[in-house]
Formats: C-alpha cells, sequence, structure tokens
C-alpha cells in the first residue's frame, strides 16, 4: 500500500485547511484509515482515524469539534478537515492505515498502522 499525502501549507490562527491522503497498491474499504501528527521535538501523536466497517470516526480530545475525518472508497482517499487552526497545530500531518482487525482500543496507537505516507507540513502562525 502506498500512500500520498497532500495539501498542508501555512495558515493563519482561525483559518482551515484540508489534507488529503490517496491511498494505492492492495487497498480495500475494510481498512481503517487515520492521520497523526509529529510537532518538533514531540512525539508522534493520534488525531483522528476513520474505520473501514461502518465508518465510525474517532478524534484526539484537542481537535475534537474542530477537524473533520472523511473518505471515499470509491477513490480510495482519506481527508481531513481542519478548522479554527491553532498554532499549536503546527506539524508534520502523516496518513496512515490499519487493518480491518485492529481492535477499538487499539486504533489510537502508532503500533496499530502497518503503511504510513511521508508527510505534509502544516504550520499555523499566530
Amino acid at each position: 500500500v502506498q500512500l500520498q499525502a497532500s495539501g498542508g501549507g501555512l495558515v493563519q490562527a482561525g483559518g482551515s485547511l484540508r489534507l488529503s491522503c490517496a491511498a494505492s497498491g492492495h487497498t480495500d474499504r475494510t481498512i481503517n484509515m487515520g492521520w497523526f501528527r509529529q510537532a518538533p521535538g514531540k512525539e508522534r501523536e493520534f488525531v483522528s482515524v476513520i474505520r473501514g466497517r461502518g465508518g465510525h470516526t474517532f478524534y484526539a480530545d484537542s481537535v475534537k469539534g474542530r477537524f473533520t475525518i472523511s473518505r471515499d472508497n470509491a477513490k480510495n482517499t482519506v481527508d481531513l478537515q481542519m478548522d479554527s487552526l491553532k498554532p499549536e497545530d503546527t506539524a508534520v500531518y502523516y496518513c496512515a492505515v490499519s487493518p480491518q482487525s485492529t481492535i477499538l482500543s487499539a486504533l489510537r496507537s502508532i503500533r496499530s498502522y502497518n503503511y504510513w505516507g511521508q508527510g505534509t507540513l502544516v504550520t499555523v502562525s499566530s
């Protein structure tokens, strides 16, 4: 599976950006598709995930109510709409996929994801 993320850039606080990730290769609708981010000097952290089966969505508390994840199974893409951006949202954002078998409690864990995109930089200025 290959993942290609796009849509990062520079935006002022309060603004919006939309990230997109296209999956190719051996993919199917049952895989979970998620977003993580890594700020300078910090560990990579979970942002959001959308499950393949049922389309249930989950968010980190820090982005809940501001970010919206969605997927288009026909196009094998997952998007992350980011609104009301804050300077602390500045990070490299990575899309990733995990198998359909991933249990609910493990969806926020980096170790559950076996394919990763190259990352796209989001910078939010104050």
